[in-house]
């Protein structure tokens, strides 16, 4: 029974990935072999798609990694005791960034480093800091003050009732802010393309410059399924955290 039931809740898991994985294999040979025209054609091809597909990975991963590395020591340290007076300022700061639009904070980057991969890369650091940021730091608040001070009359260490009690019993609150801003990330790469960082942007602005639809829907599509992708990857290990 539990082998049976384990093959099921893995089924239910890998199901809707999976579909999303075939529907955008149908969407990209459904707009080869029905491009709209020679000049479409000649934009819409396998490797193509391969290659901006690749390249929006990367930019997603790339920054999300960065503000994961950034974010979380920075949200731990402003729960300190020593730190907290300058938490509220930090966070302004931070949230300043993700009030912006994602466009605007692309384009004052180009302004101040030019175009290209790192120019995106930075930007898109930027306005996924904050979800990281405020989560790590709600979810150590959040930690019950009497289970620290049990750790304390245990004998623990600060640095231990760190990694052993704050950080697990936060890792969902983190990881949901981890989530939010990969999400974010996919949709905010799109706009790299005017930076000249590739990804499947560049489909989508093509698109609209040539008032071709079937280059726009493409990269519209397969922008909206990559988020969708990632968010229930996410979402799947996310809800694993709690069990």
């Amino acid at each position: 029974m539990n082998k049976i039931t384990g093959k099921k809740q893995l089924m239910k898991v890998l199901l809707i990935p999976i579909l999303i994985i075939g529907i955008g294999i149908v969407v990209s040979i459904y707009y080869v072999k029905n491009p709209g025209g020679q000049m479409a054609a000649n934009i819409i091809s396998y490797s193509n798609i391969k290659r901006r597909l690749i390249e929006h990975l990367e930019l997603v991963f790339v920054a999300t990694f960065l503000a994961i590395a950034t974010a979380i020591p920075l949200g731990i340290l402003i729960t300190r005791k020593r730190f907290k007076k300058i938490a509220p300022i930090i966070i302004t700061v931070v949230n300043f960034g993700q009030t912006l639009p994602s466009l605007a904070v692309i384009g004052l980057m180009m302004g101040l480093l030019g175009l290209g991969f790192k120019t995106a890369i930075f930007a898109l650091w930027i306005y996924s800091l904050l979800p990281i940021l405020r989560n790590t730091y709600t979810g150590i608040r959040k930690v019950d003050p009497n289970i620290i001070d049990t750790a304390y009359g245990m004998g623990m260490k600060k640095m231990q009732i760190l990694w052993k009690v704050e950080l697990p019993l936060a890792l969902y609150i983190i990881f949901a802010g981890i989530r939010t801003a990969t999400v974010v990330n996919v949709g905010t790469a799109a706009l790299a393309t005017f930076i000249g960082a590739g990804g499947l942007g560049d489909f989508i602005v093509i698109g609209i410059s040539l008032m071709r639809n079937t280059i726009l829907l493409t990269g519209a599509i397969l922008t909206a399924l990559l988020a969708v992708f990632l968010d229930n990857i996410l979402g799947n290990i996310e809800n694993s955290i709690i069990v």
